[in-house]
């Protein structure tokens, strides 16, 4: 009897996308034969996920949960609207974001906790088996705060807690728990609509900002303006960037005049307390997964070159 050892197990699943045990049992049956465990998962009904794991998965639901001071937004893919439709897929998704929200603090460590006695990776390869289409468990966002509350919000929801875009917005207080969770499912709300790239001035990438400041200077020079003139316009014109990639200098889409870093320092007068907006997420379904398909062919098409 041969050695089935965990190495053998690995290989076997990076070949067929079975699950640890499946993989095991086989190999096992065929006494270690590699080619062979292949085609008894095949003919079982359990190496269907390779087959389906070249398919582009860019539909699906982006779910989210929240527990006093913790909330978690998990995106889980599928490749068409109609599985995200799916009662089995829609508990599956809000079962693995229980269990970031309990365990898992990233991608990797989601992929490993345990979901009815199994990694969460290989209850989602089942699931791909069973359904017959392509998944991938794609990002995972998890926001904490000391005193306060994590708040959220779910724009196009199918279902409770699952749609198309979800947020959290984090807030640092020992204010009123039930007033700050109304502001923060507004600013979430907000986020939603106004789509920031970051949470303030200082968190805007610098290599991003110096690129548009070169740009602006250069337009002021284009149109004949004097240097000292020149260098006024710029920084307007910066005012009005930073209004529209920071959360705390954009004008809160509710009232069209209010910017938010005034919303929440005005709210502390209601909540009974200093409020801080610590942190933010917005998780929007199949964002970025073009480009993320573009760098990987680039990197296949790089490694090929090189040999």
């Amino acid at each position: 009897m041969a050695q089935i050892t965990a190495t053998l197990v690995k290989e076997l699943r990076e070949k067929t996308g079975a699950g640890m045990m499946d993989a095991k049992k086989a190999l096992t049956e065929v006494d270690g034969d590699i080619d062979a465990a292949v085609d008894l998962l095949r003919t079982k009904g359990l190496a269907k996920a390779e087959k389906k794991s070249s398919r582009t998965a860019a539909e699906g639901l982006v779910s989210v949960a929240v527990d006093g001071t913790t909330g978690v937004a998990v995106e889980i893919n599928s490749e068409t609207d109609f599985v995200a439709r799916n009662e089995g897929f829609q508990n599956f998704v809000k079962s693995v974001t229980n269990t970031a929200l309990k365990s898992a603090d990233d991608l990797e460590a989601l992929k490993a906790a345990d979901l009815d006695g199994k990694p969460v990776s290989e209850a989602l390869t089942d699931l791909i088996a069973k359904i017959g289409e392509n998944m991938t468990l794609r990002r995972v966002e998890k926001l904490s705060v000391s005193n306060g509350v994590v708040g959220s919000y779910v724009h196009n929801a199918v279902t409770d807690g699952l749609g198309k875009i979800g947020v959290l917005v984090a807030l640092e207080s020992t204010g009123d728990t039930d007033k700050l969770t109304a502001l923060a499912k507004q600013i979430a709300m907000h986020v939603a609509a106004a789509f920031p790239k970051c949470l303030d001035k200082d968190s805007v990438d610098t290599a991003e900002m110096e690129r548009e400041r070169t740009v602006l200077k250069e337009q002021a020079v284009a149109e004949g303006k004097p240097p000292e003139i020149a260098e006024k316009m710029v920084e307007g014109r910066m005012r009005k960037y930073f209004e529209e990639v920071c959360l705390l200098e954009q004008t809160f889409v509710i009232d069209n005049e209010t910017k938010i870093k005034d919303l929440v320092a005005n709210a502390a007068a209601d909540v009974g307390a200093p409020v801080e907006l610590k942190a933010y997420a917005r998780v929007q379904l199949g964002e970025g997964i073009e480009k993320e398909e573009e760098d990987f062919a680039a990197e296949v098409a790089k490694t090929a070159a090189n040999g």
